[in-house]
This record gives C-alpha cells, sequence and structure tokens, in this order.
C-alpha cells in the first residue's frame, strides 16, 4: 500500500502552526473580549492567561509528537494512552463536528471578507458569502489534494503575509498612532469592575482564536526529522502566536479606548484606518481574507490525515485510507473533508460554527495530554528524545483550563451543550457495532 512522503521541513512546519491558529480570531475577538473585561489591564491579562495555557499544552504536546511521530496525531495518542475506543470517538467527533465546523467557520470568514474588500456588505448578501466560503473550501482541498507541498506554499505565503501584516499595524501604531490621537493612557487601569463569569467567557474567545497550535501534529507522517521537527516547529510557532497576539492588542489598545473599542467588531481595520483612513480599512480587509484563506489551506492539509490514520487503522471505512498513486496524498480523506466542511457551511451561522468546534474539541485535548501520564507508566521504554518541560505541573495546567472550558460551557448553554456531546458520544455505538473487532496494523 502507498504511503505518505516525509517532505515537510522546519520552517513549512512552523508555518503551518502560524497560518492554521492566525485566521480571524485576532481581528474579530478583541471587540467581545473588551465588553466582557473593560479594563486594559485585565483585557491584557486574558490574552496572557490563553497564552499561558496554550503555551502549556504545546510543550505537551513536543513530547507527545516527538515520541509518536504518526499521521494522525491526536488520535494516535488517544489510541496509544486511552485505547482505541476513545481513539475513534474522537474520529468520530472529528467527522461529524469538529472538522467540519473548523472548515465552515474559517471559510465563512473569508467569504465576509472578501465581499468587504469589493465594498459589499455581506450581512446583505449571505448566501453569497456562503457559496464564497464553499469555494473556497473546494479549491483548498484540489490544491491539497495535488500536492501536500503546494498546500504548505499557500499556507506559507499567507503566514508570511499576516504575520508581516500584524507586525506592520503594530509598528505604524506606535510609531503614527500620536498622530491619531493615541495615547499609552489607553493601557492604563480603568478600575471598572470585572464579572468573574464575563472573564471566563473572555478566556473562551481567547482560546478559539489560540486554537490550532497542535493541528501540525495530524500531518506528523509528512515532517522530515519528527523526532526533532515536531516539538521545535509546536513550540516555537506558538512562542510567535502569543507574541504577536499580545502586541497586536497592545496597539489595539493604544489607538482606540477601551470604550470604544467594545464597540469595534473591525477592530484592525478601525484601527489602520484611524492612522491611515480608508487606505487602511481597504488594507487590512484584504489581509484578513488572505489571513482566513491561509488557515483554511492549512487546516485543509492537516485534517484530513486524520480520517487517513483511521482507516489505516482499520476503524474507519477502507477506502479513505487511499493514497493518490501520483501525488501521494490522502485525496480521499482530503474530498470528504471537504463535503462535510462545505455543507456545515451552507447550513449553519459562523457563530453556532465556532461553537461546536470549541464544545466538541476541547474534552479531547484535556485527553490528549493526559495521555501523557498514563504513557509515562504504561510505557516508559518509548523514546522521548524530548520530554515536556515542568511535568507533571505544566500538562496538569492545560488539563485544568481545557476541563474549566467544559464546565463552563455546560453551566452558561445546558441545553446546546448536551446536544453536541450527545452526538460525539454516539460514535460508541457505532465503534461497537462495526469496529470493535478490528486488529490494528500500528506498532505497539
Amino acid at each position: 500500500m502507498a504511503t505518505l512522503v516525509r517532505r515537510l521541513g522546519l520552517w513549512s512546519s512552523i508555518g503551518l502552526v502560524i497560518g492554521i491558529t492566525i485566521g480571524g480570531g485576532i481581528f474579530r475577538t478583541p471587540a467581545s473580549i473588551a465588553a466582557r473585561v473593560p479594563d486594559p489591564l485585565l483585557m491584557m491579562g486574558v490574552w496572557v492567561l490563553g497564552g499561558i495555557i496554550v503555551l502549556c499544552g504545546a510543550l505537551a504536546f513536543g513530547e507527545l509528537s516527538a515520541a509518536m511521530p504518526e499521521t494522525g496525531g491526536m488520535y494516535v495518542y488517544l489510541r496509544e494512552g486511552w485505547g482505541r475506543p476513545s481513539a475513534f470517538l474522537y474520529g468520530w467527533a472529528q467527522l461529524v463536528l469538529i472538522r467540519a465546523s473548523a472548515l465552515g467557520g474559517i471559510s465563512s470568514v473569508f467569504g465576509e471578507y472578501f465581499l468587504r474588500t469589493f465594498g459589499i456588505d455581506p450581512l446583505l448578501h449571505p448566501a453569497w458569502a456562503d457559496y464564497l466560503a464553499a469555494g473556497a473550501i473546494i479549491f483548498a482541498a484540489v490544491t491539497n489534494i495535488v500536492g501536500v507541498r503546494l498546500g504548505a506554499l499557500f499556507a506559507g505565503i499567507s503566514t508570511i503575509t499576516k504575520f508581516g501584516a500584524l507586525a506592520f499595524l503594530v509598528l505604524a501604531s506606535f510609531a503614527l498612532g500620536g498622530g491619531a490621537g493615541a495615547s499609552m493612557t489607553n493601557l492604563a487601569p480603568t478600575g471598572a469592575a470585572v464579572d468573574a463569569g464575563l472573564f471566563g467567557l473572555a478566556l473562551i474567545s481567547v482560546m478559539w482564536a489560540y486554537d490550532g497550535f497542535a493541528d501540525l501534529t495530524f500531518a506528523s507522517g509528512e515532517v522530515t526529522d519528527p523526532q526533532r521537527n515536531l516539538p521545535r516547529a509546536i513550540v516555537f510557532g506558538t512562542i510567535a502566536i502569543i507574541t504577536i497576539y499580545l502586541l497586536s492588542n497592545a496597539a489595539y489598545l493604544y489607538v482606540i479606548p477601551i470604550g470604544q473599542l467594545q464597540n469595534s467588531k473591525l477592530i484592525a481595520a478601525d484601527t489602520l484606518g484611524a492612522i491611515f483612513g480608508q487606505v487602511g480599512v481597504s488594507f487590512i480587509a484584504v489581509v484578513v481574507m488572505i489571513s482566513t484563506f491561509g488557515s483554511l489551506m492549512g487546516s485543509m492539509l492537516a485534517s484530513p490525515r486524520i480520517f487517513f490514520a483511521m482507516a489505516d487503522d482499520k476503524l474507519f471505512f477502507r477506502p479513505i485510507a487511499a493514497v493518490h498513486p501520483t501525488w501521494n496524498t490522502p485525496y480521499v480523506a482530503i474530498a470528504l473533508a471537504a463535503v462535510l466542511g462545505v455543507g456545515m457551511v451552507m447550513t449553519q451561522t459562523f457563530e453556532q460554527l465556532t461553537d461546536t468546534f470549541v464544545l466538541a474539541m476541547w474534552p479531547f485535548y484535556a485527553l490528549s495530554v493526559g495521555a501523557l501520564y498514563r504513557l509515562r507508566r504504561s510505557h516508559p521504554h518509548l523514546q522521548r528524545p524530548y520530554k515536556v518541560i515542568g511535568y507533571p505541573v505544566v500538562p496538569a495546567i492545560f488539563i485544568a483550563a481545557a476541563c474549566y472550558l467544559v464546565v463552563n460551557a455546560l453551566i452558561t448553554d445546558p441545553k446546546w451543550t448536551s446536544i453536541t456531546f450527545a452526538i460525539v458520544l454516539a460514535g460508541l455505538p457505532v465503534y461497537y457495532l462495526w469496529f470493535r473487532g478490528a486488529t490494528t496494523n500500528a506498532a505497539r
């Protein structure tokens, strides 16, 4: 049977981590976060706290990826740490909810900003935005089927573009913002009361913006020298993301007082608009469009590898594991992810897509990192070229944060949270009816 080829080097891998993670979150969430945490210092504190949590996760995933550099990432860690039922349940959730909602959410932002680039209000033409989003998913799928390098090239170009644009926004804000009324006093504490529950909701928004740091592990089977490059790419990429996010929020607050920021859904456009006028608004609209498209390309490259790994492990229908004879890519898995993503984007709103993603994904983040503890005991001789710094405290911080997000969702929205979990748990009878007796090819 054909196998995937290792062709992603360190810099391509770092580019994927950054490219997948920096989507529309940093351009979209600051307003809602400021509304919930109306104090500049505390607002920055939410982003710092989110960064610490994500860095703890990145350090933990660094060990897991180096010890088990196989295509499928979290699926493999769950299988080895908790057994095949939990791994199948994760794959099932990816199939029916997680990846489809992620691709749909990313492409929705792309469609909206594509229209805004041409001066069209997406609220007046929501169907146009949906069709553009569906088209973007299809284009990303075809590109990644033709070749992993081509998909990585698109993601890499967009990574340079959006990271550079955010760096430009930061430099322009602090260098030229004074002429637009910017002031360091905007960053001073206001003493405004902050509700603990609203702080928690703001943290959830921050974690959505940071999500994607571990997606490179899905394509572990295509990373060169994986035991060195995977942990380095995940950790260095995450540090770069945290840095640019903190600087960007500081720039936003420097130019736009927090009272105005609360009502600025397009804060990046408003920030550059205050400095450069309409030219700045148009520039950032194009950047956001490129940003979300690059994130879509990176997600389409990485996520179908989950279905590929499941099928190759006899926990999914065998044809899904097919590798194209010419392009050496899992073309059936990519096509399946595209079909599901198009279906979601044509039937769900952006808010529904992102809420579904967070609710379905974070329990598996906690279980994956929790597998570290089990694997340290059950597989003490497993080769670990990198071990997580600060073990066992660092992984525990990440697990506690993931549990908090899930519990908070159960408290604030019990109905939709229960529905989401019911759909995920429906995978258990599927496993026991069709796949329980399958034997794995994976080396133990």
